[in-house]
């Protein structure tokens, strides 16, 4: 997926096409070989949010990239220029993988791309979406979704989530980790968009649980209860349940088995260590345990990820 078309037409928001040529600019490791090359398509001289842009080429580019991205537009309910779906489509047709960041979800719905598959957008706009495109599978609460060679993300900052989704695809989470700390950003973020709707995630140094996850995180070796976790946190595992929801969107248990597996990710890609091995210093206690867990979050085998994602 070395070609990387970002869509610009005016009416885009100005941080979705900006944010999206920083993240896939430059590999940070200089272990990605090839890497993306960025181009910016579109009819001419655009205006995206308050900037006027000159893209790099037209809009009939798009579909002769490998992926395509669709960024935000500010009104949903203008509609979509008809150069903008025609190249759409075609790159869609060519073979391209679809990206939509935030309300770009209404374009590749709007040019039949995302009919009968799950998608999301911005909180605000899923209910429209749904009611306007009743073929699309609408997931409000997701941050992303990965349709394999379709995906659509959430506002704002799911797009960024999104997008070191596709490179922890493409080029592994040791990549995918380091453009992070580039950004400095976090690799992932677990739960969904519905926490944000009526209470936004917690910023402050003195929120109960901000010093939990890098003490669990220095731990994740070792056998880690709920119980461990609220004793640490000095709050009763009900209380703890309750924080996590409203912070992360998920449940202690699923959080902390889904950092367990990011641990077993970077180990995979980086030592020669023996599955066994890996599933200890992960905190999977067994080989067994391990491929379970694995190949139910990031959809392989680790000895396959290891194969593919293995550095030089």
């Amino acid at each position: 997926m070395a070609t990387v078309a970002i869509a610009a037409t005016d009416g885009m928001l100005h941080f979705e096409v900006g944010m999206a040529c920083e993240v896939f600019a430059r590999d940070p490791t200089g272990q990605a070989d090839p890497w993306y090359d960025v181009v910016v398509c579109g009819p001419g001289p655009v205006r995206v949010g308050r900037f006027q842009m000159e893209p790099d080429d037209g809009l009939g580019r798009l579909a002769r990239a490998d992926t395509v991205i669709i960024p935000a537009v500010e009104d949903v309910d203008v509609d979509v220029p008809p150069d903008l779906l025609d190249a759409v489509r075609a790159a869609h047709a060519a073979g391209a993988r679809m990206v939509s960041l935030c309300t770009g979800a209404f374009v590749l719905a709007a040019a039949g791309v995302l009919d009968g598959l799950r998608a999301t957008t911005h909180w605000a706009h899923t209910e429209a979406l749904a009611a306007r495109y009743p073929r699309v599978r609408v997931d409000p609460d997701v941050l992303y979704v990965d349709n394999g060679t379709v995906l659509a993300s959430a506002g704002k900052a799911a797009a960024i989530d999104l997008c070191l989704h596709l490179i922890r695809r493409d080029h592994g989470s040791t990549v995918a980790n380091a453009v992070a700390r580039r950004l400095v950003v976090p690799p992932h973020r677990a739960g969904g968009q519905a926490q944000y709707v009526t209470t936004p995630v917690p910023a402050r140094d003195d929120h109960p649980l901000a010093a939990l996850f890098p003490w669990v995180l220095q731990r994740l070796d070792r056998p880690l209860t709920v119980e461990d976790l609220a004793r640490q946190a000095n709050m009763s595992s009900r209380n703890l349940a309750r924080h996590f929801r409203a912070v992360t969107g998920t449940t202690p248990l699923l959080w902390l088995s889904t950092q367990r597996v990011r641990r077993a990710q970077e180990l995979l890609e980086n030592t020669d260590d023996s599955i066994d091995v890996i599933a200890e210093a992960a905190g999977l206690g067994t080989a067994t345990t391990l491929r379970r867990h694995f190949h139910r979050t990031v959809g392989v085998p680790p000895d396959a990820y290891r194969r593919t994602f293995r550095s030089a």
